[in-house]
C-alpha cells in the first residue's frame, strides 16, 4: 500500500471521525422547537435489578414482567430475568458454579410487547433476580416482584419495582428501632465487584457507623446489610444513604415489623424542594410523613393533602421544619379520612432540596399491615404497573399544579383477555382514584399503563391488595417515568468544521 492511499484512508478517517462529533454535539439553533431538535426513539436496552424476596420459609413470590407496546421499535429482541449468579460476563445466562453444571432457568421468559409474562417460587432461597432486554422488549419494560408471607415478622404483601442499577439511593422512612428488622439489599450485575457506602442519619444527625470502610458486592452478587449491625443506636425513623464508589448496584430496603407487617422501602426520587407522594388509600389508618434534608440549610415545607376535591391542609400538621442533616417525623394520623389522597409538599419561603417518604398503615389492633409511598417523579411521556389482579388493584391519578387528561391502558391477560383503553380528566390539585379498570375476559394478570394526554404533570401509583386471616394485607408501587424513549438529536453533517 502505497503512501498516497494511506493518506487517503487517514483523511477519510477524520472525516468520519468529525462528521460523528458534529452530530452528536450540534446545539439547536436559537429558538428551535425541541420537537425539530431532537427525536423521540425507543430505547435500545434496558437493565433491571430484583432483590431476593424473602428469607422465610413460607414465602411465597411471584414475578410479573410486562413490555408496552411502542411504534417504532425493531422487529427482533428477546428479555429474561434470572439468577444474578448465572449471569456471565457477556450478559447473557450461563453458570458462574463450574463447567458443565447445567445452567437455573430463567424465573421467567417474557412474552411478545403488550402480554404480561408470570413466573413463580417460593422459600427462602430464592435469589436476586437480573432482568435484561433489549430490542423491541426494551422500551419500558417493567418487572414486578411480589411476595406474600402469612405469617412472622413482616407478614402480609410486600412489592417492589424492579429498578436499573444506579449510584446513588435515598431512603427516608428506615428504621432500627426494636419491632423492626431493616436490611439494605445491594445488588451487582457487573462482572466487577461495587464499592458501597452505606450512611446513616437520625434525629440528631449522622450516625457513625461500624462498618466506615464500605461494602464490595462481589460481580454478580446480592448481599443483604441488616442495619442494625451498622449502628448501636435504636432510632423510629432513619434516612439511609447508599453510595457507589466504584460500578453500579440496584438497591432497596426490605422494611419488617414485628407487630404491623412489612413491605418493601423503593428509593425516594432525587433530592426536590417540591415533593409528591401519590395514592395514600382511603382506609388508611395512620400515616406517618419522615423527611430528610441533605444540604446545610434547614427546609421548611408546606404540608397539603390533593384529595379528590381539591388541595386542603391537615389540621394541626399545616408545615414541617426539616433540621440540616437530621431525619424528622411527623404524625398524620388517618389524614385521607375515607377519601383517595396524596400529599403535596412545598417550600414555605427558600427553595432547600429534600428527600420524604410516607409510611402507611391499614388496619386495626393485631391486625394491621404496612406499607411505603416514597417521594416520586412525575409519569412523563408513560409509566406502567405490571402486576394487577381485578378488583384488589387501585391506580391513583394525583395533579398537584394543573388539570392533566390522562390514557389508562389494561393489557391483555397474561393467560387470555382483550385489552381495555379509557380516558381520564383529573383536575387540577386533586386525587383520582381509578376504578377496577380490567381487560375483556381477562385470564390471568394484567399490566396498567399511564399516558398522560395534556395538560400538567401526572404522578400515579398503583395499591395491591389481599386478605389473609383477617388482616388487610397490601402493597403500593409509585410509577415514575418508564424511561422508554430517548431524545435523539436531529443533525446534518458540516463539513466546514475540516477548514478549521
Amino acid at each position: 500500500m502505497n503512501r498516497t492511499t494511506l493518506s487517503l484512508i487517514a483523511c477519510t478517517t477524520a472525516l468520519a471521525a468529525v462528521t460523528a462529533f458534529a452530530a452528536l454535539d450540534t446545539p439547536a439553533a436559537p429558538g428551535a422547537d425541541p420537537a425539530t431538535a431532537a427525536a423521540e426513539l425507543p430505547v435500545e436496552r434496558t437493565s433491571l435489578l430484583c432483590p431476593a424476596p424473602s428469607s422465610s420459609d413460607i414465602a411465597d413470590t411471584s414475578y410479573t414482567s410486562f413490555t408496552p407496546v411502542t411504534k417504532g421499535t425493531a422487529s427482533g429482541g428477546k428479555a429474561q430475568l434470572q439468577a444474578a449468579t448465572e449471569q456471565s460476563a457477556d450478559g447473557t445466562s450461563g453458570s458462574k458454579k463450574g463447567a458443565g453444571k447445567k445452567p437455573a432457568a430463567p424465573v421467567l421468559t417474557p412474552k411478545s410487547p403488550g402480554t404480561p409474562a408470570t413466573g413463580d417460587t417460593s422459600g427462602a432461597d430464592t435469589p436476586a433476580q437480573v432482568g435484561t432486554a433489549d430490542g423491541k422488549y426494551a422500551p419500558g419494560w417493567t418487572v414486578q416482584e411480589t411476595t406474600e408471607v402469612v405469617a412472622g415478622t413482616g407478614r402480609g404483601l410486600q412489592g417492589v419495582n424492579c429498578t436499573a442499577p444506579d449510584t446513588e439511593f435515598w431512603f427516608p422512612g428506615a428504621s432500627t428501632a426494636a419491632d423492626r428488622t431493616d436490611y439494605v439489599h445491594l445488588t451487582n450485575p457487573e462482572d466487577s465487584a461495587a464499592v458501597v457506602d452505606i450512611e446513616l442519619y437520625g434525629k440528631d444527625g449522622a450516625i457513625k457507623s461500624s462498618v466506615p470502610d464500605g461494602f464490595t458486592i462481589p460481580p454478580h452478587g446480592s448481599e443483604p446489610i441488616l442495619l442494625s449491625t451498622l449502628t448501636d443506636e435504636r432510632q423510629t425513623d432513619l434516612t439511609v444513604h447508599v453510595s457507589v464508589r466504584s460500578g453500579r448496584v440496584g438497591a432497596a430496603v426490605q422494611a419488617l415489623d414485628d407487630k404491623v407487617g412489612g413491605d418493601w422501602l423503593a428509593a425516594a426520587d432525587d433530592p426536590s424542594a417540591g415533593l409528591v407522594l401519590p395514592g395514600i388509600p382511603k382506609d388508611a389508618t395512620d400515616v406517618r410523613l419522615i423527611a430528610f434534608t441533605p444540604g446545610d440549610a434547614d427546609a421548611d415545607l408546606k404540608i397539603r393533602l390533593a384529595s379528590p376535591d381539591g388541595l386542603i391542609t391537615p389540621a394541626g400538621n399545616e408545615t414541617l421544619h426539616v433540621k440540616a442533616g437530621m431525619t424528622t417525623a411527623a404524625d398524620l394520623g388517618d389524614v385521607t379520612r375515607g377519601e383517595a389522597g396524596s400529599l403535596v409538599l412545598t417550600p414555605t419561603d427558600q427553595s432547600v432540596p429534600v428527600v420524604a417518604a410516607l409510611r402507611v398503615v391499614r388496619g386495626k389492633g393485631a391486625k394491621q399491615e404496612t406499607a411505603f409511598i416514597p417521594a416520586t417523579a412525575p409519569v412523563g411521556k408513560r409509566a406502567t404497573s405490571a402486576d394487577n389482579r381485578g378488583k384488589t388493584s387501585t391506580l391513583s391519578l394525583t395533579a398537584p399544579t394543573a388539570t392533566s387528561t390522562v390514557r389508562v391502558t389494561a393489557s391483555a391477560g397474561s393467560e387470555g383477555g382483550a385489552p381495555v383503553t379509557k380516558t381520564y380528566t383529573v383536575k387540577s390539585g386533586t386525587t383520582l382514584d381509578v376504578p377496577a379498570l380490567t381487560p375483556s375476559g381477562l385470564k390471568g394478570t394484567y399490566a396498567l399503563t399511564v399516558e398522560p394526554v395534556s395538560g400538567g404533570p401526572l404522578y400515579a401509583s398503583r395499591t395491591l391488595t389481599s386478605t389473609a386471616a383477617g388482616v388487610p394485607a397490601f402493597t403500593i408501587q409509585t410509577l415514575p417515568t418508564d424511561r422508554g424513549l430517548v431524545s435523539v438529536p436531529r443533525t446534518t453533517e458540516d463539513l466546514s468544521l475540516l477548514q478549521k
